[in-house]
Formats: structure tokens, sequence, C-alpha cells
């Protein structure tokens, strides 16, 4: 009977999400026609309600380089904090306007990434408690196992970040501040920078869910 030791096996390409994550997940980013309906960053039309926002980063290895075959999904809740999902049990209304999921990859020159979105209300947590308004992120990549998850805050919402127990979870200030996307204004659009480090310093909080 043959025995293995697990720990002499190498990981196959196969086994990690790459090395074109682009091609499998966003075929037409490589001009590639496959699906009927392409995900895209654009979550937001004419009817959506909320404030318009842009948010925009890069994903950096553990040198500190830019990745580029690397794609993002995000999650998050709209303007009235509701989910467009029958597991949302709040009981508010979803504006139907909204798609509160997008998927993008990074640009194939500067890494660079953004989705056009709206800024999340607040949503009930655990026991009673107020989630600041946050979205959900995804990470997958060359190299990268499993997706990486983890969440952007907003700097402008300071007291609601003060009070939000999944923040309030992670030990160190410092560390919390990674979750923490930077508010600016280009030529009259609101702007959030928010850059994921995978590895080293200031390395990103992951959540493992």
């Amino acid at each position: 009977m043959n025995t293995w030791n697990f720990q002499e096996l190498k990981e196959t390409p196969s086994q990690t999400g790459g090395p074109y994550v682009h091609i499998g997940l966003l075929p037409q980013q490589a001009n590639i026609e496959v699906f009927a309906h392409n995900f895209d960053n654009q979550l937001v039309n004419d009817k959506t309600q909320g404030e318009r926002i842009r948010i925009e980063g890069q994903v950096f290895d553990g040198l500190g380089l830019p990745l580029r075959d690397v794609l993002l999904e995000i999650w998050q809740a709209d303007a009235n904090g509701a989910y467009l999902s029958q597991a949302d049990t709040q009981g508010k209304t979803a504006d139907p306007n909204f798609l509160g999921w997008g998927r993008t990859g990074a640009d194939f020159e500067t890494g660079f990434w953004h989705f056009n979105t709206i800024k999340p209300a607040a949503v009930a947590g655990r026991k009673g408690s107020t989630q600041a308004p946050h979205i959900a992120v995804a990470v997958f990549a060359r190299g990268i196992n499993i997706g990486l998850h983890t969440r952007i805050y907003f700097e402008d919402e300071t007291e609601a970040n003060a009070n939000d127990p999944v923040l309030n979870s992670i030990e160190w200030a410092t560390r919390r501040q990674t979750l923490i996307a930077k508010r600016s204004e280009v030529d009259g659009e609101i702007v959030y920078r928010f850059d994921i480090r995978i590895q080293g310093e200031d390395e990103t909080v992951f959540f493992d869910i």
C-alpha cells in the first residue's frame, strides 16, 4: 500500500488563482467574448439612489509591487442600508436600481482597479449592534489559494467606525487603519482610495469567513 507524505506534495497551477485570473473570470478584459452578460465595475444607473462614489486603488504583493493580474469582487448595502438579497432579514426596502455586487480586474499596465458605486448606509449587526457603512471585498490573484476577504470602511464615518463591532474586534488601532479608505474629490467626483497589501508592512486585515 502506498503511503503519501503530504508535506512533500507541491501545489499545481490549477490549485491557485492564476496565472491568468482575468481569462477565467473576466474574459472580456482579455478581449475574449464568452458570456452573454459580463460582470463589471458599474453598480449604478441613472435611477440609483444615494451618493455616487468611485472607489479605486491597487493591490500590492509582499515586495510592494502592484499586482496586475488580480480580480476583485465587492458586495455592499445600498443607500438605505439594504442588500438586494433574499437573505437580508432587516425588513428594509432594497433599491431595485442598485446591483449591490460588482467584479473588476486591475489594469494590465498600472495595476489600478476601480468601482463606480454609491456610499452604503449602516446595516444591522449581531446582537442588536449596528455596523458602520462598509463594503465587503474578495481578492483573487496568482499564488492565492482561496479568495482573501476584507472590508472597506470610510474615513469620514468616524463615529460609526468607532462603534463598529467588526473594527473593534481588531486588537490594534494601527491594523484597523488598513481598512479605512481615504476620501478626496477629483474633478467634482468623490473618490475613495483603498490600497490592499497582501503581505509585509501595513498588511491589510483579512477575515477568515
